[in-house]
């Protein structure tokens, strides 16, 4: 019975907190939600422009996803819907399929949902959680600011009224310079206008919580103000006639043929939803006291995906700004998530109508306000400063996303991030050590005055010992034996070499055997219990001309105790 009830709370988190929720809880949660709700209903119909979709979808996107994730996931603040990076994901892999905002654009971001809430839902039941630390962090966090770069640029449509396209900064300049005699005074006033007013109104307003609300505020003025003026007479695209109510549960029409051309890019959201998703939820689990857990956050995010799909939803993921503002509310549990969703019902079934004047201008706007603050140069200069290997990852992957396509741009970071760790691995840190005069501890010679014997050479190796770099270790003792004619003993210090493949093995097996020859015994010092059970098993142990010691100050008192200073 306990290892049942340690399966359920695995499967369904929320059974811990409802049996212990409070009402005092439930008063933060509503102001939470309330807080929330002012955020979302601006961004999910603006994030559901972003990928194509007609803004409806933004709203039928977070009403479900965010109910299943509340019972499924394990934080108690992440908030789960439209999401710009994400939405701009859709847009790029259904884009060059189907007309936008046509029936089967529509049907196919319906299905490509789908396929990414099953493709989570295998992964964490199949425990893949650890597919997170595949990508490093400067990869995912060079992708986020040139996403954030391209759906910046992919506003100024809207902005300028005038068509464009922005898959690429190549293109998008291509299509600037086409259409750039369209542009009109009236056209782009109401745009740059609403941009000013959400960039230049917080720098003034000292309420956190009128900062908050003030896109859903200017989102109401906009259509107050389009409400009494004719939209003919404005000539201002406005987002139209919403419909009413919600949309029933239906899988969504598909093919073999539509499936195998959007796996792959269902496989890329479902990683950065994923990725994305748990980053934000981190940063916010300290102070929550969360137990995250990466498995079951892959299934939660599988099945809030699954009922997107098919409730006339698309791909989501966890938002970072409504998760901030979620936990900055004073949201207690999850419930605050349920609310916020049950208020977006009330807006489906009555207040569709509300947002028809609502111009596309606005929505563009709170986009780029909002994207825009992630534009940020300073991560490039300090990664380069620190690791030239980490700076060609983020600048391979900035220029892959913003010159060819967002899903190209990622393979290649992560590619090239690959190709960098193997080039590290194999080129690995050695050092010969010696004695500091004085203590038991050892150093690198070229860097500290220690003591040394012509007798002995000591190397340190900073790195596991594979395939990749067995050959370099190698080298190094050829070349000191090979400039040391006094040279009896050669000790090679284990204490960071945490495993050891078959290659390495044969390597020190014939490298034992060859400075046997020479009259030269090897010896291993520091040996790491794990990398010891390996060596157990091989018959180096049985052949090898030293010994293995406990510490290396053990073996330099054995081998040479003149060298040491009593």
């Amino acid at each position: 019975m306990k290892l049942f009830n340690q399966n359920v709370s695995r499967l369904f988190p929320a059974r811990k907190w409802l049996s212990e929720y409070q009402f005092s809880s439930f008063k933060s949660d509503l102001i939470a939600a309330l807080i929330v709700l002012a955020m979302l209903v601006p961004q999910g119909m603006a994030y559901a422009m972003l990928a194509g979709l007609p803004p409806v979808m933004g709203i039928y996107a977070s009403i479900l996803p965010m109910i299943v994730y509340a019972f499924t996931g394990t934080s108690t603040t992440l908030s789960i819907g439209p999401v710009a990076i994400i939405s701009m994901m859709v847009f790029a892999a259904l884009n060059p399929l189907f007309p936008v905002g046509s029936t089967a654009y529509i049907e196919a971001a319906c299905l490509l949902a789908l396929l990414v809430g099953i493709i989570s839902m295998i992964l964490g039941l199949l425990r893949f959680g650890f597919l997170i630390q595949l990508i490093s962090h400067p990869v995912i966090q060079s992708f986020i600011i040139a996403s954030a770069l391209l759906i910046a640029l992919g506003q100024f449509k809207f902005l300028l009224d005038i068509p464009l396209k922005a898959t690429n900064i190549p293109e998008f300049i291509v299509s600037l310079s086409q259409n750039f005699h369209r542009i009109t005074v009236s056209g782009m006033s109401f745009g740059l206008l609403s941009v000013l007013l959400l960039f230049l109104l917080p720098k003034f307003i000292r309420s956190e919580f009128l900062n908050k609300v003030l896109p859903l505020l200017l989102v109401v003025c906009s259509i107050v103000l389009l409400s009494l003026w004719s939209e003919n007479n404005l000539g201002i695209q406005t987002v139209g006639i919403i419909p009413t109510g919600l949309p029933g549960l239906q899988f969504p029409t598909w093919n073999l043929s539509l499936v195998q051309q959007l796996l792959p890019s269902a496989f890329m959201i479902a990683m950065i939803s994923f990725v994305e998703s748990l980053a934000i939820a981190q940063a916010t689990a300290l102070q929550k006291r969360d137990d995250l857990n990466s498995n079951q956050e892959l299934i939660a995010l599988g099945l809030a995906n699954i009922v997107a799909g098919v409730n006339s939803g698309f791909a989501v993921s966890g938002s970072l700004s409504r998760t901030v503002v979620n936990a900055d509310a004073g949201a207690k549990t999850p419930i605050a998530g349920v609310l916020s969703s049950l208020f977006m019902i009330a807006v489906s079934l009555y207040f569709t109508g509300f947002f028809q004047n609502l111009p596309l201008a606005v929505l563009a706007a709170t986009i780029f306000v909002s994207i825009w603050k992630l534009v940020r140069l300073s991560p490039f200069i300090e990664t380069w400063k620190y690791s030239k290997a980490d700076g060609l990852a983020m600048w391979a992957t900035f220029f892959g996303v913003t010159c060819i396509d967002i899903s190209t741009g990622l393979i290649i970071g992560i590619i090239l991030t690959f190709v960098l760790l193997l080039w590290k691995i194999s080129r690995p840190h050695i050092a010969v050590i010696g004695l500091i005069e004085g203590t038991q501890h050892f150093r690198n010679v070229s860097r500290y005055d220690v003591i040394t014997t012509p007798t002995v050479v000591a190397f340190r190796v900073d790195e596991n010992l594979t395939f990749l770099n067995a050959h370099v270790l190698k080298g190094h003792v050829i070349t000191e034996v090979s400039q040391n004619a006094e040279l009896q003993h050669v000790v090679i210090n284990c204490s960071s070499i945490s495993n050891i493949d078959l290659s390495a093995l044969e390597m020190l097996e014939d490298l034992n055997r060859e400075l046997a020859q020479l009259n030269i015994q090897l010896h291993l010092s520091e040996v790491k219990s794990f990398v010891m059970d390996r060596l157990v098993k091989s018959e180096l142990t049985t052949q090898l001309t030293g010994q293995i010691f406990l510490s290396h100050y053990q073996a330099i008192q054995t081998l040479s105790p003149d060298m040491l200073v009593e």
